[in-house]
């Protein structure tokens, strides 16, 4: 019945598997060095803004390629839209500042919805958050790839594998740390500042000294499926037109997220990163979509409605660079290099903005683990102090993504922000109830003078992000945003039961008085194929335990060969009786569970526990060389209530060539860099004294 002991590796393989581990995401990290890896303002701006800076990429576009399904006619509204999306990012922005400064643990807006709404809205917040986050992913790495595909043939040509291959850089860099990852997207953040900035001072300068600017799109027409539409349709393509537009919003919601990654006062360094980030989002938002109204920069996509047509010749010439791109061109057309810069700092830009969410999503899904709504693997860091897990399952889903829909941007960006909106809501509503809480409790005036600012921008917030949400459920609804609406509940079905299995092994385990009691006898039986060492060992281990009764057991699978086993055992006098099972359709597994079965029966408040004598062999070949029977067995007796399985490893001298490798780090550990044993701490492979006849 013996066996060898399974999951060994050659250290070839194991030092190889490492060297790469290592190269990839650098030395482990102690656990006591995380307060290193936190980020002061000027990383954590890039960290979390980068996600919502994007935006003016495809933002403006987006209202555009809407209003022109109406004609030329309807871009007058372009202003008017662009307003209402600024007043909705600033609400936001200030609404959040309360959020960050009340709840600093990283559960941001599940946190808040939790222990302001309860349970369920709580996930239902999750639920919304973890989609987005996987969508922020998709649709910034598949935008990237048509802009960078503008420059680089290759890209556009194999767009899907290109944005595959982001993901995983991405995702490499986030598994070396936060703060590395922190300080990598820094610079290239800061640098798209400085060139959308510079294009929007360059340009007004530029209309302040008399020159017109004139995009190279303005003498182009614009058609569309509803030319001249009024009334009631007219409403509902602005409304349409606005709900595209606050793909601007999105990202702002990470921050909250990410509080723990900031140092310490937390709380108030968030609030004022997230202010910078409102104001920096507004000013180029606004302004790249002004420079874009002066300019006469116009924009179309026919799939979506809309369509440019030359005048002259009467050609569909909807191929036109994005919009940032035409107002850098003719802002920069006395400065070629700048145009340069800005296009291709754009295009960066839309790459790290898909790192908000790979900084969101690990929190978040930590926080879900850590309150049993996801796997606790999930609440676990890696090597380097990031949750690894989290990290690999958004970029996983991300990339499946991407691969279903062939990294089609407009088709993904249906989908996009409508999870975004909806933890929007359900937040602001949990902060009037918490600020109402609190009102009723505190008797210092100024604190309830500071309480009551707080609920009212908050209860402003709830307004305006509700009526958004509904605003895009409708509108876009119909185009792909059911998608999300069906995606939605079946996560929150998948955390609500992930939850009732954690809660019904916790309610299973809690100690009862039956269960600490001492059982009233230990009957030990041990496993016989063969008379050798090991059985001896198990033999010697299993008297050592004095359990009540102890004897042998094996099956006879083979009449004359348990004849033997018989003799030899009478012939040594070993102190200890042997019972033979038998089997007559030459099975193992059933005659001992059988017989282990019906022990437990004659003494139902009595244990039974078998000694399973194991082999341990250093070469992954020898796994196939040695009958796996005890494996299934003990697999089958661990089911069995009131019986205990105790393996007794006799190791091999092939082992002897694994005795001084270094342990490999388990996932999950707190790690440290590897150590080798010391000499003397290993004993010879298979020594000790097992019996007096060994």
């Amino acid at each position: 019945m013996a066996r060898h002991t399974e999951g060994l590796e050659s250290p070839s393989v194991s030092k190889a598997s490492d060297l790469v581990k290592r190269l990839l995401l650098g030395r482990a990290l102690r656990s006591a060095q995380q307060h290193e890896q936190l980020l002061p303002k000027r990383i954590a701006l890039p960290v979390f803004a980068s996600d919502a800076l994007s935006s003016v990429a495809y933002a403006p576009q987006e209202i555009l390629i809407t209003l022109g399904i109406a004609g030329l006619a309807a871009y007058q509204y372009t202003p008017w839209v662009a307003a209402a999306v600024v007043v909705i990012l600033l609400t936001v922005v200030a609404s959040y500042r309360q959020n960050v400064r009340a709840y600093q643990s990283g559960g941001g807006d599940f946190e808040v919805a939790t222990e302001n709404l309860g349970g369920n809205w709580g996930v239902v917040v999750a639920s919304a958050l973890l989609v987005d986050y996987v969508l922020t992913v998709a649709v910034s790495v598949s935008s990237a790839v048509d802009n960078l595909g503008a420059f680089v043939g290759f890209v556009g040509d194999h767009k899907v594998a290109s944005a595959i291959i982001i993901v995983t850089i991405l995702t490499v860099l986030n598994l070396r740390g936060l703060k590395e990852s922190g300080v990598a997207f820094a610079i290239p953040t800061y640098l798209f500042m400085f060139g959308i900035f510079s294009m929007l001072i360059w340009g007004f300068t530029r209309m302040a000294f008399g020159t017109e600017l004139r995009a190279d799109t303005a003498h182009l027409q614009v058609h569309g499926e509803d030319m001249g539409v009024g009334g009631i349709a007219l409403a509902f393509l602005l409304m349409r037109a606005f709900a595209s537009g606050c793909a601007a919003l999105t990202g702002v919601e990470a921050i909250s997220n990410g509080v723990p990654a900031f140092k310490k006062p937390k709380g108030q360094n968030a609030a004022t990163t997230l202010l910078a980030l409102g104001v920096i989002a507004m000013t180029m938002f606004a302004g790249v979509t002004a420079m874009a109204y002066i300019t006469d920069a116009k924009f179309a996509d026919p799939t979506h409605g809309s369509a440019l047509i030359d005048p002259k010749t009467g050609q569909d010439v909807s191929e036109q660079d994005p919009v940032v791109a035409q107002v850098a061109h003719t802002v920069f057309s006395n400065f070629t290099p700048m145009f340069g810069f800005v296009t291709l700092m754009t295009a960066l830009i839309l790459v790290l903005a898909a790192n908000t969410a790979y900084n969101g999503f690990p929190v978040l899904g930590s926080v879900l683990a850590q309150n049993r709504y996801l796997p606790r693997q999930l609440h676990t860091r890696g090597d380097r102090l990031a949750f690894s897990n989290g990290i690999i399952i958004l970029a996983t889903a991300a990339g499946l993504l991407i691969y279903a829909y062939g990294a089609d941007v407009s088709k993904l960006i249906q989908l996009y922000i409508v999870g975004v909106f909806v933890s929007f809501t359900v937040s602001q509503t949990g902060m009037v109830r918490h600020w109402n809480r609190l009102l009723r409790t505190e008797d210092d005036p100024a604190r309830r003078r500071e309480m009551h600012r707080a609920r009212a921008i908050n209860t402003f917030g709830l307004f305006m992000t509700g009526t958004v949400l509904i605003v895009v459920l409708i509108t876009k609804f119909t185009h792909g945003a059911y998608i999300v609406c069906i995606a939605m509940p079946i996560l929150f079905l998948l955390m609500k039961g992930i939850r009732r299995h954690y809660d019904r092994v916790a309610e299973e385990l809690v100690p009862s008085g039956e269960d600490v009691a001492l059982p009233a006898r230990n009957h030990g039986i041990v496993l016989v194929s063969k008379i050798h060492k090991p059985t001896l060992r198990a033999l010697a281990y299993a008297r050592a335990t004095r359990p009540s009764t102890l004897e042998a057991v094996t099956v006879a699978v083979d009449a004359e060969e348990s004849q033997r086993l018989q003799d030899e055992w009478d012939a040594l006098d070993v102190p200890v009786p042997l019972k033979i099972l038998d089997s007559p359709y030459r099975e193992i597994t059933r005659p001992v569970l059988d017989y282990v079965k019906g022990v437990r029966r004659r003494s139902p408040r009595d244990v039974v526990t078998v000694f399973i004598p194991e082999y341990v062999v250093g070469h992954w070949w020898e796994h196939l060389l040695h009958n796996q029977s005890a494996l299934r067995l003990k697999g089958r007796l661990l089911f069995q209530p009131g019986v205990m399985v105790t393996s007794v490893a006799w190791q091999l001298h092939s082992s002897d060539r694994l005795k001084g490798r270094a342990e490999p780090l388990g996932p999950g550990a707190s790690r440290r860099p590897p150590r080798l044993a010391p000499e003397d701490e290993g004993a010879r492979a298979g020594g000790g004294i097992v019996s007096e006849r060994d």
